[in-house]
């Protein structure tokens, strides 16, 4: 399996440019942020809301079916199964508690639970109960949709945004940090490099797993022992080799003159706002006035 192609995390696609590559890379954080932070005190039909929003903007993107095809179809996989497994366990409105005072009459659990689902069986001399009810249901669609909109939107974030764009458009916006003499430029360049390793992790993993592959190892003659040695090996030669990577990558630095702090500047890209960039703003903006009225009629 090629690790590079079936998990392509944080890596960037250069072609096809589509509109999403041409939005300001603020304009893009800004989004992310959005999406990352609209779930809070949301109710289940704004966060399916989420869900929907971000696969039209993939599929309305432009991006090629091949990139994003399986990355999705396992998000929602996982997705599905968080909210099966949150929806088949107890929701804890079941237990019993002792009251400190006697009461004149006292409501039944089973009063407030809404159950949408039971299901009675048994196997061999153990019954088995499994029931969904109103809150175990919605806190499962709470938890995968959670999970589907905080994984999917930072992939989709990367996966359109370059490194250099994203340290060049975090080293702007933190630009007012300077008064409080803090390294903004260091903390640009500490991001862009560990944005442009994660390739070469995966790189090394899948050379390490080929390597394993072709020498066709029969693990049952190897036993448990030979098998734990087997990989504490390759684990130490991942280390060896992503240590020997970083140590490349510190002297190419070095021969291109980053050799004090406070001396580097991001000469990449000149961050400018266009026409399509005020108008995602705006897009931003009418966002944020739906999900405001949206947390009025929740509270009211």
């Amino acid at each position: 399996m090629d690790l590079l192609r079936s998990l392509p995390l944080g890596l960037y696609l250069e072609q096809p440019i589509t509109w999403l590559h041409r939005l300001d890379p603020r304009v893009k954080l800004a989004w992310l942020m959005t999406f990352l932070l609209a779930p809070i005190l949301a109710d289940v039909p704004w966060r399916l809301g989420l869900v929907v929003s971000l696969i039209l903007l993939t599929l309305l993107g432009g991006i090629p079916a091949r990139v994003w095809r399986r990355q999705l179809l396992w998000l929602l996989l996982l997705g599905s199964l968080i909210l099966v497994i949150t929806a088949l366990m107890p929701d804890g409105m079941a237990v019993t508690y002792q009251p400190r005072r006697p009461l004149a009459a006292t409501v039944p659990p089973t009063s407030y639970r809404y159950i949408l689902w039971q299901f009675h069986t048994q196997v061999g001399q153990f019954p088995i109960q499994l029931q969904v009810s109103q809150r175990s249901l919605d806190l499962g669609i709470r938890l995968s949709t959670l999970l589907f909109t905080l994984l999917y939107s930072t992939h989709l974030f990367l996966l359109t945004t370059a490194p250099e764009e994203v340290t060049a458009g975090l080293e702007n916006l933190m630009q007012p940090l300077k008064r409080f003499k803090l390294p903004v430029a260091e903390i640009a360049l500490t991001l862009t490099l560990s944005l442009r390793f994660i390739p070469l992790v995966l790189e090394e993993v899948q050379n390490l797993s080929r390597s394993v592959r072709t020498r066709a190892i029969n693990w049952r003659l190897v036993g448990i022992k030979g098998s734990i040695q087997l990989w504490l090996t390759l684990a130490v030669r991942l280390l060896e080799n992503l240590l020997l990577r970083a140590e490349q990558v510190a002297c190419a630095m070095q021969v291109r003159g980053f050799q004090e702090p406070g001396t580097y500047d991001n000469p990449w890209h000149h961050l400018r706002l266009q026409r399509r960039d005020w108008l995602a703003l705006g897009g931003m903006g009418l966002f944020w006035l739906i999900r405001l009225g949206w947390l009025g009629v929740e509270h009211s």
